[in-house]
């Protein structure tokens, strides 16, 4: 397969190239020569990648279950993945972004592969404070020392897309200044055809991964990813829609110094939310902190429906002086959010509620509704809780997370990826962000080592709730039908007050016949 495929490969890859160059000189683009070298390094990567499984693995025949032809499976696989990270380091922008999510797809890809471009996620390249301030003031039309008394070379983190340094105004603010990769800009059409370009090549070589999605999102998402000034406004949505959270804060952006490749920001410390030495040394309660999340992500998911999609713990800061009462939670990095339609936060909610009261049949309805095939609605049901279909079967109220759950769950899963593809294919597309998010607080969770109290069960369940209930009431044609919902609302809510005070109660005590009594009536009030 790959020895035929290889001669389309080239011959693609440069009449595509001569094709976009010729096109980009046509137009007086600035791609000049820069691109034929991104181009050419791309091509010759796809072309090795592909040489390299025909010569390893497809040149012979193999007894694909024996140990040698796995060994050498496995050391093809970190050939071709180390191949890419060097591509992707090499082109940078879109091509690290490309390669973050390829390092977030566990279950989806070889191991190698995933581990290898894991990298990115920490160790994207950096790019100089000249080159910075060559940015700042084509965008400004000032010259940065104009702008900042003091501008720190040392950033204080690095991404696909930018970086972002510590500095200090004419007045003495001290500010975050978050700066786009200036290569970014100019080359991202180009980026973006190419990076599609390798990664149809990888379906080729595995005929199970559905990439197609992958290519999609990045494709919808990057465009507002590149808008500073949207991210902006996101930021100040998000603290206006959750201003009465006193213990949640927002940068403020400083609009006279942001455009769309520069934003301007308050300057915050803080511990991340995932560092252990800062919480404990800090005094900061692990369960509270879950809580807060798991209350913060499911308004924005279930309720608002515009929902914050990359709270990774570098975009979560913690800050707790001594006599502060309260922790507060800095949300950081607004330019990916997904804006949620009522209809997906309607079927959304109904699968979590059908999921909790272990119902099969609804599980398939709403999971139809979000797109899924009628026979995958229980694999989808495992992707959105994160959890084993044994688990949600005994109620996943009763079985806790663990480790060791998690350990058979991530081990299971690679037996049935080409089902967990076909999901992400067919999918509802707001579905993807939101899946993101799950994973990325349930990652949270198990740092904190908190994934066993389920901090954030009861009020997620309480916006799934609320949620239906005002979907289904803005919907409902007559007042007695509106009067009625009410009443099935209300009474929801004060069955799920009573089995949050019983689980506060078991904390303390063994009370095990209690336990059948509430579990059994909350079963019966999201039946209703």
């Amino acid at each position: 397969m790959i020895r035929k495929l290889l001669p389309k490969v080239v011959k693609y890859g440069l009449v595509s190239g001569v094709a976009i160059g010729s096109t980009a000189y046509a137009l007086n683009c600035d791609y000049n020569s820069n691109v034929f070298v991104r181009i050419s390094r791309t091509a010759v990567t796809a072309i090795e990648i592909g040489k390299t499984y025909n010569d390893m693995l497809y040149s012979k025949e193999w007894d694909k279950e024996s140990k040698e032809y796995n060994q050498i499976k496995s050391a093809a696989h970190l050939i071709c993945a180390e191949k890419l990270l060097e591509l992707c380091k090499a082109n940078k922008g879109a091509y690290i972004k490309v390669g973050q999510h390829v390092g977030a797809l566990e279950y989806l890809l070889p191991t190698e592969y995933v581990t290898t471009m894991r990298v990115l996620h920490k160790d994207a390249p950096q790019n100089t404070v000249e080159e910075l301030y060559r940015v700042i003031k084509e965008d400004l039309n000032k010259d940065p020392a104009t702008l900042f008394d003091e501008f720190e070379e040392k950033p204080l983190g690095t991404a696909s897309l930018a970086q972002v340094h510590k500095a200090k105004l004419k007045d003495g603010t001290p500010v975050a200044v978050k700066v786009q990769h200036h290569f970014v800009k100019k080359h991202i059409e180009v980026d973006l055809i190419w990076m599609e370009f390798v990664l149809r090549m990888m379906m080729k070589v595995f005929p199970d991964f559905e990439l197609a999605w992958l290519i999609d999102e990045t494709k919808r998402n990057i465009t507002n990813e590149l808008n500073f000034l949207q991210e902006g406004r996101n930021a100040e949505k998000v603290a206006e829609m959750f201003s009465h959270y006193k213990w949640l804060k927002v940068p403020k952006i400083y609009w006279d110094f942001s455009t769309s490749r520069v934003l301007v920001m308050d300057y915050v410390e803080g511990g991340y939310v995932n560092d252990l030495k800062y919480i404990d040394s800090h005094k900061i309660d692990r369960a509270d902190l879950c809580r807060k999340l798991g209350d913060l992500y499911s308004h924005m998911i279930f309720i608002s429906g515009f929902v914050h999609s990359d709270p990774h713990p570098g975009n979560i800061l913690l800050r707790k002086e001594p006599g502060d009462k309260e922790t507060t939670m800095y949300l950081l990095d607004h330019g990916l959010y997904a804006n949620l339609t009522d209809k997906f936060r309607y079927h959304y909610s109904k699968l979590w509620l059908a999921i909790i009261r272990r119902d099969r049949e609804e599980m398939r309805l709403h999971s139809e509704a979000l797109g899924i095939r009628s026979q995958l609605y229980g694999l989808f049901a495992c992707i959105v809780t994160g959890r084993p279909w044994e688990s949600i079967m005994k109620g996943i109220e009763n079985t806790k997370p663990s480790n060791s759950e998690k350990t058979v769950f991530q081990n299971e899963l690679p037996n049935f990826a080409h089902y967990i593809t076909q999901c992400l294919e067919h999918v509802d597309r707001q579905a993807l962000l939101v899946l993101k998010t799950n994973d990325l607080i349930r990652s949270i969770e198990y740092a904190v080592g908190m994934q066993e109290r389920m901090c954030g069960f009861l009020v997620m369940t309480k916006c799934c709730i609320e949620s239906v209930y005002n979907l289904e009431y803005k919907n409902a044609n007559s007042a007695l039908r509106r009067q009625y919902l009410s009443l099935k609302f209300r009474w929801s809510m004060l069955t799920l007050y009573l089995y949050s005070v019983f689980l506060s109660l078991k904390e303390k005590f063994t009370i095990p016949s209690v336990r059948v009594t509430v579990q059994s009536t909350v079963n019966q009030t999201f039946t209703q």
